[in-house]
């Protein structure tokens, strides 16, 4: 399989981008990965890159986004932090792959059982992750249920996968919200925004479009 092209960057619409993702998440869970020359494609991609896709995912060690989806070199931008949430640095670059760069679809992927969140559940404060956890814990108020203090907590998975849940949910309002070249670009049709929720049980990916 090729790197992409300025051609075929060009020929992906918002929907086929999201379709190729879904395509390669299959593929993956299916442990029926493409067949890539990474070599290959380092040494196509050496003059320019032409990547269809941007995600937004967790820096989970179990979250990669290039082989869950299946992609190669040259065809995602991905952008990691703890908790998948934005700052003006992260919108920045996501203007800069989208707007600039010419991706179609944007992606804020969440997972099931992920650390960061369980520190908001647990109101975790140490150090500077104290600030990083501080950006999460809106969308742990945000589930209202249950409304029993002690199962409001990391040992409670259900809470904080549905705490996870909206906080992909959250951070595609505040996407929407604080940018206003990414909001202009999806109300035009140029780009789609999209959450996702990966299972690190089974390693597939549920799309919330």
């Amino acid at each position: 399989m090729k790197a992409h092209t300025k051609e075929t960057q060009a020929a992906m619409t918002p929907k086929s981008a999201l379709e190729e993702l879904k395509q390669g998440n299959d593929r993956f869970t299916g442990k029926n990965m493409a067949n890539r020359d990474l070599i290959d494609q380092v040494k196509d991609t050496s003059s320019g890159q032409f990547p269809f896709a941007t995600v937004l995912s967790c820096i989970d060690s179990r979250v990669s986004s290039e082989l869950i989806f299946d992609q190669g070199i040259g065809d995602i931008f991905s952008i990691r932090i703890a908790g998948n949430f934005v700052n003006e640095d992260i919108l920045g670059s996501m203007e800069f792959a989208c707007k600039l760069a010419g991706t179609k679809l944007l992606v804020v992927l969440g997972h099931t059982s992920c650390g960061a969140v369980k520190g908001a559940c647990d109101h975790a404060r140490m150090g500077n992750l104290t600030t990083l956890v501080n950006k999460i814990e809106p969308a742990v108020e945000a589930v209202k249920e249950p409304t029993d203090a002690d199962k409001r907590n990391s040992s409670n998975l259900d809470f904080v996968n549905r705490v996870a849940e909206k906080n992909v949910q959250m951070t595609l309002d505040n996407i929407r919200d604080r940018s206003e070249i990414l909001r202009e670009m999806e109300e035009a049709g140029d780009i789609m925004l999209v959450g996702g929720m990966y299972d690190i049980s089974n390693g597939r990916v549920n799309f919330y479009e």
